[in-house]
């Protein structure tokens, strides 16, 4: 099953098991800077899933919240009708009851002692009823229909909240960890990667594909911001999402919806705007010619220009404009 099929019950424990198990140190020793490295590395890895879980169910969220409102536009109003007409014929049955039956039908014609009138009344009545029996059956179609979805997209929404709040929590914590091993990488001297604004020659690239180029080359040097996307801070897929934003194409923040949604191509094919993605549907970046691509990375990185090659890709895709 590819990753972008599991559902997120699935994808949760990958953001549980996020959470960073810190190398013990010895007493007489801190951890080498190739195990702080290799410490990152793993780290990474899962951070990077964890980050795309995060934005999948903000997506989702956000969707089902959507679909309550449509569902309210929609046939909110026929369900409205519904009850009313309800209230309508239990307060006719109540005041026939109350009157006394036939005495109380009278009294509503008018009187039996007028027989034409009365006739006339009857034939207004039974127009009048059968409008109403079509509008209540119309109304009361729909206010089923209204009150099962929104009985469904409920129970959706409860659910998509807990585990958005589950992975928030997380994400602190990930975050605590994080710092953790920026601190390790203090101390032993590693030095955190410079946020300096790209100066060369951004290549002429035609089209929409060209402004998405553009976007990805004045982002450079800013920051790895997870669940962001810009203009202060990016993750892998809200940088690409940005990228092809300014030109006026919507992406989703999420990886494997941006697959999904892309038209995919041989590696024989790219051409500077098509999105290039890593890890099992767990990284993407965008291609600007030459065998180059530009990414967010990860965590204490910032956005960069890399190979193409920086890890073996996972497939090629064409942004559809």
């Amino acid at each position: 099953m590819s990753l972008h099929r599991w559902t997120l019950r699935a994808l949760i424990p990958i953001v549980l098991a996020a959470g960073v198990a810190l190398p013990a140190a010895s007493a007489s020793a801190e951890p080498t800077a190739a195990e702080v490295k290799k410490q990152i590395e793993v780290v990474s890895a899962k951070l990077e899933k964890a980050v795309e879980t995060y934005n999948k169910t903000n997506i989702d969220l956000t969707a089902t919240k959507k679909a309550i409102t449509d569902l309210r536009a929609t046939l909110g109003p026929l369900a409205d009708a519904r009850d009313a007409a309800r209230g309508k014929v239990a307060t006719l049955a109540s005041t026939a009851y109350t009157s006394g039956g036939l005495t109380g039908l009278n009294v509503l014609l008018g009187g039996a002692g007028q027989a034409d009138t009365l006739m006339d009344r009857l034939a207004t009545l039974e127009v009048i009823a059968r409008d109403q029996a079509d509008v209540l059956a119309s109304s009361v179609d729909a206010g089923a229909r209204y009150d099962s979805e929104k009985t469904r997209l409920d129970a959706v929404l409860a659910t998509q909240t807990t585990q958005f709040a589950q992975i928030t929590a997380q994400k602190k914590q990930i975050e605590a960890d994080l710092a953790k091993l920026e601190d390790q990488k203090r101390k032993i001297g590693i030095k955190a990667a410079g946020g300096t604004p790209y100066s060369g020659t951004i290549p002429d690239v035609s089209g929409k594909a060209g402004i998405a180029v553009r976007y990805a080359y004045n982002a450079i040097g800013t920051p790895y911001v997870w669940a962001a996307d810009g203009p202060d801070g990016y993750d892998c897929s809200g940088l690409t999402k940005a990228a092809w934003r300014a030109a006026g194409v919507t992406l989703y923040h999420y990886v494997p919806t941006q697959w999904d949604e892309v038209a995919h191509i041989k590696r024989s094919q790219l051409a500077p705007g098509d999105l290039v993605f890593y890890s099992g549907l767990g990284h993407v970046a965008l291609y600007v010619g030459n065998g180059k691509v530009i990414h967010a990375p990860t965590f204490g990185e910032v956005v960069k220009i890399s190979s193409v090659d920086m890890m073996t890709p996972y497939g090629f895709g064409r942004v559809r404009t």
